[in-house]
């Protein structure tokens, strides 16, 4: 059945009891989502079923607004796909999913789902949608420019909300444009760099002088080379995991999954125009 957060606190604690069993930590992070202005609550429609008082199997739906080949499309993730380990193999998650699926139907174009799990969903018509990795080798020797942001100080904080909402898609390939709560969610807790001059945001990391990009947030993409003369660190190689077509850079694409805690497949039901082309979803969108 579909659920209503808005009734009161009783079905987010019921359910992250379920999830919280199953996704161990989860519920720390829809509570400490809250300090950063956004919510589970308020995002995400909840599908349950119900035994004996307690949520036993979930699926969510949230809006995630995509760009796909330069159009905008209507589509949303599924995400937070549970059942409880007693009620497995009885037919509560086929439920929850065709009950989340009828939903969706006539309200989204497309529909996405991660999982280390694909072969869970091909039998509700997600197929797999291999990724890539780009990779540009010849760097930058370091500079300045760039600051770790801190999410517990309200302008930092106010800062990455305007960012969110004034966002170029970081990829005319595929990428995502005002989005807050999964992108808060995924990275909040990660180190998170801005750099005034660029107006960006930067989802990265690095070991030695290799980096990995995972996203970038600005509402104009600079190019790659900008961006790497303003990082405080020397940087030799660069793994963009997005399509690279708006940072003015040559890159090498390979295929890639990525590992979003945990092997990552992208999973895509109904049209998605950048199927068989070299491509990442962003980590920061990814549920």
């Amino acid at each position: 059945m579909k659920g209503c957060f808005s009734a009161g606190p009783g079905l987010f604690l019921a359910l992250f009891d379920l999830l919280d069993l199953v996704f161990p930590g989860i519920r720390q992070g829809a509570e400490g989502i809250r300090a950063l202005g956004v919510s589970w609550e308020s995002a995400s429609t909840p599908f349950v079923r119900w035994e004996d008082g307690r949520i036993v199997s979930h699926v969510g739906v949230i809006p995630l607004p995509l760009v796909v080949m330069g159009r905008r499309v209507a589509a949303a993730t599924l995400h937070a796909v549970a059942t409880h380990p007693d009620y497995r193999r009885q037919g509560c998650f086929r439920q929850v999913m065709e009950e989340a699926l009828a939903y969706c139907a006539g309200r989204y174009e497309t529909l996405v789902l991660t999982t280390e799990q694909p072969e869970y969903y091909t039998a509700f018509g997600f197929r797999h949608a291999p990724e890539h990795r780009f990779t540009v080798r010849g760097g930058a020797p370091g500079g300045a420019g760039a600051r770790r942001l801190d999410l517990g100080n309200a302008a930092d904080l106010a800062l990455t909300h305007r960012l969110l909402a004034e966002r170029e898609p970081v990829s005319q390939v595929v990428g995502v444009a005002g989005e807050k709560t999964i992108f808060l969610f995924n990275e909040g807790r990660r180190p998170l760099y801005y750099v005034a001059s660029l107006d960006a945001l930067l989802c990265l990391e690095r070991e030695g002088e290799r980096l990995r990009l995972y996203d970038m947030v600005a509402p104009r993409m600079p190019p790659l080379d900008a961006l790497l003369a303003r990082l405080p660190w020397p940087v030799a190689e660069v793994d963009v995991c997005f399509s690279p077509d708006r940072l003015a850079v040559e890159a090498e694409a390979a295929p890639y999954l990525l590992d979003h805690d945990g092997p990552s497949y992208l999973m895509v039901r109904g049209p998605f125009a950048a199927e068989g082309l070299p491509f990442t979803l962003p980590r920061s969108a990814r549920t």
